[in-house]
Parts: C-alpha cells; sequence; structure tokens
C-alpha cells in the first residue's frame, strides 16, 4: 500500500469501510433484532445497524459487493476516480430515491430510512469530492535554477 497514490488509498479505505459495514449488517449486538427483524429484502423487518440503520440481507449484500469493487478497482489510479466519483453519484441517485419513495411501498426494497437517506447523501458527496480532489493535475513544483555560467 505504500507505493499507491492517495487517490488509491482513499478508495482502498472506502472500499474496506464498505466491506466492514456489510459484514457487520450481519453481527448480532451491532445489528439490532438480527434473529427475528432481518428480512431478505423490503421495508418490513425492523433491523437496524447500530439501532439507527435500517437493513436487510439484501442491503448488506450490497454494501459487500461494493466495497469489493472497491477494493478491486483501488488497484489503478483510474480506477480508483471510478470507483469513487461513479459511486459517489450511485450514492447521490440512492439518497434521492431514498427521499422520494414511499418507504412503505414495495418500492423500499432495499430497506432506506432518514438515516439511510442522510447517510447516503454525505456518502456520495464525500466520495465525489475524494475522486475530483486526489485525482486532479497537481502543478509540479517549481525550483529557481542558478544561472547558466557563460
Amino acid at each position: 500500500m505504500r507505493d499507491r497514490t492517495p487517490l488509491q488509498k482513499a478508495a482502498a479505505v472506502v472500499g474496506l469501510t464498505f466491506l466492514l459495514v456489510g459484514i457487520l449488517g450481519f453481527v448480532p449486538g451491532v445489528t439490532t433484532n438480527l434473529y427475528d427483524g432481518l428480512e431478505f429484502a423490503g421495508h418490513e423487518g425492523d433491523a437496524e445497524l447500530l439501532g439507527v440503520f435500517q437493513v436487510s440481507v439484501l442491503h448488506n449484500l450490497v454494501h459487500l459487493l461494493f466495497g469489493l469493487a472497491g477494493l478491486s478497482l483501488a488497484k489503478t489510479a483510474s480506477g480508483s476516480r471510478t470507483f469513487l466519483i461513479g459511486g459517489g453519484a450511485i450514492y447521490l441517485v440512492l439518497w434521492i430515491y431514498g427521499m422520494v419513495i414511499d418507504r412503505d411501498s414495495d418500492a423500499n426494497f432495499v430497506p432506506l430510512n432518514t438515516a439511510d437517506n442522510w447517510l447516503h447523501f454525505a456518502l456520495g458527496a464525500g466520495m465525489i469530492l475524494l475522486g475530483l480532489v486526489l485525482s486532479r493535475d497537481r502543478e509540479p513544483t517549481t525550483t529557481t535554477a542558478a544561472p547558466r555560467a557563460g
């Protein structure tokens, strides 16, 4: 990891974070109502990661797959940029989706609640910001050269 760019390191950290969240979504105690409230998909379950973020098996699997994609794409700078900016855009679309759907309808299949929605907004904006800031071309530093003799 030492010879990776800051962009690649950021993508790897974000990928690892998604992977960890996906795993924790299946851990009793970290996820409340895990045994009797975890549904495969849909809003009917009442399992919540950290007692705040509504989760389902599908939701956890999406986090795991997103994390694996991030780790895989973090192997190159262009892949890292794609993961951070593209993934951030996906999370902003998910935020908008969560804001406009009726949470008691079948459209809420992931499932999403208010805490999920605002976390998706922060993740999307943060990932895009990381991808843009860490991938922009840096001006090379200039040094003053000694005047040439003769």
